[in-house]
């Protein structure tokens, strides 16, 4: 349904990504961020599946055309560390949003694992963003704190999660709650990247299909 395009970094350089348009022009824009396994087809999925919602959905190659088996959770932890989180989103997410953003309608950002917590890094970073989904990351305190946040921001979180945990959720969100920000986050009995079908081991069809329709609605809400 969509295709892989080129579009220029905050910096001037050019980067890829996978873009889905919606039917209607001027639609909202959704940057999506992937997973740590990279550009996977399921994260093209989610570009498909947001875009037969009404949004035109960009999701940029972080890894600059590199994927990981999804069994092989080594090169995926390397792709990850070796990953530069800030120039990502400051000129690559951002980029995104600004490519998404030229035919002035809003963009959001959602994201996945690796890519949650970049949407939380987004969320404080980036000034083209009207809102922000994330699912199952959230990034350390010195790359955002809770109260640098400058969007509504919604979040999904899984309470079987041993990289994204129950712990370090509360603890941001208690944060966003005295630092008096728009959010509202969900846990689901489930476990880290509920979402991914493709991971038939973790995937959580009822607890994804709540989440998802949770999360369109949150963007149609801010993003109309």
């Amino acid at each position: 349904m969509g295709t892989v395009i080129t579009f220029r970094r905050t910096d001037g350089k050019d980067t890829g990504g996978y873009l889905a348009n919606a039917a209607q022009g001027n639609a909202p824009g959704v940057v999506v961020i992937q997973e740590w396994w990279g550009l996977q087809d399921q994260i093209k999925g989610i570009c498909d599946r947001l875009a037969l919602a009404g949004f035109d959905a960009l999701a940029p190659d972080l890894y600059k055309g590199v994927v990981v088996p999804y069994h092989d959770t080594d090169a995926a932890n390397k792709q990850m560390t070796s990953l530069d989180f800030m120039d990502a989103t400051d000129n690559v997410v951002r980029g995104a949003a600004q490519f998404l953003a030229r035919n002035g309608g809003k963009v959001g950002l959602t994201g996945f694992c690796l890519g949650g917590a970049v949407t939380v890094i987004g969320s404080t970073r980036i000034p083209e963003l009207a809102a922000g989904v994330a699912f199952y990351g959230i990034p350390p305190e010195q790359a955002a704190k809770p109260a640098d946040v400058k969007i509504p921001l919604q979040g999904h979180f899984a309470n079987k999660d041993d990289w994204c945990t129950p712990q370090v959720v509360d603890a941001f969100e208690n944060g966003m709650k005295t630092a008096g920000k728009a959010h509202e986050f969900f846990r689901y009995d489930a476990d880290h990247a509920f979402v991914n079908e493709q991971r038939v081991s973790v995937h959580d069809r009822q607890a994804a299909e709540l989440a998802w329709s949770r999360a369109t609605a949150f963007f149609k809400k801010h993003l109309a």
